[in-house]
């Protein structure tokens, strides 16, 4: 029923020894729960060595601070979120970390036949965020993203005529595949931005991309 103002939806860098995965020497630990996360960074940092982790925020951050790991990767809304800012020692820039679709966004749902309800909560929804995810959220849906695929979807605003931007990739476990798309179009449409650039996608190759992690 309404999506409310998107926090920043980078993903953080957190450790206790660097200062960014710049900083890290070859052999180093990276803990990611993230597919997505993984697949990228492994393609830009492939000196790294790249580790599960699991657990809630508090469990993930233990673990690194008992020096499991050299550096974990969160979002940065979560920790913003959680009043804990200040264990971002940088924020990764999309541009080498594309968010998760939806990444950040806090959407309220309500039983599909309570007008009276959605009405109500209608006054909350921030229509550039609902129109941004929108946008991502249908590259999802027509590539069948899930926690088991290496995807990232992200639209923000830029100058122009068609001011939503919409880039996406889709990649294998480890990187070494990967399509990569991005068009603009105008708020009005978004569903047909994410139609758009899940197309692009597909005549990629990423179907085959999908097709090989199952």
């Amino acid at each position: 029923a309404a999506i409310l103002p998107r926090e920043d939806a980078r993903d953080a860098f957190v450790s206790s020894r660097f200062g960014s995965l710049d900083e890290m020497p070859a052999g180093a630990i990276v803990g990611t729960s993230s597919l997505r996360r993984a697949a990228v960074l492994k393609r830009k940092y492939p000196s790294l060595e790249f580790k599960s982790l699991r657990g809630n925020v508090n469990t993930r951050l233990a673990k690194l601070d008992a020096g499991e790991y050299g550096a974990i990767i969160l979002a940065a809304a979560g920790l913003i979120r959680l009043g804990m800012r200040d264990r971002i020692k940088s924020a990764i820039p999309v541009e080498i970390s594309l968010p998760a679709p939806g990444q950040a966004a806090l959407g309220i749902e309500v039983v599909s036949d309570d007008d009276y309800t959605a009405e109500i909560v209608s006054e909350l929804d921030h229509a550039p965020s609902a129109i941004a995810c929108t946008a991502e959220r249908m590259v999802s849906r027509l590539l069948g993203g899930s926690c088991e695929l290496p995807l990232g979807a992200y639209a923000d605003w830029v100058d122009g005529d068609r001011p939503l931007r919409l880039r996406a990739f889709v990649a294998n476990l480890d990187g070494s595949e990967y399509v990569t798309a991005e068009a603009f179009g105008t708020p009005d449409m978004p569903e047909a931005l994410g139609e758009e650039v899940a197309a692009m996608l597909k005549a990629q190759g990423a179907e085959k991309i999908i097709a090989s992690l199952s």
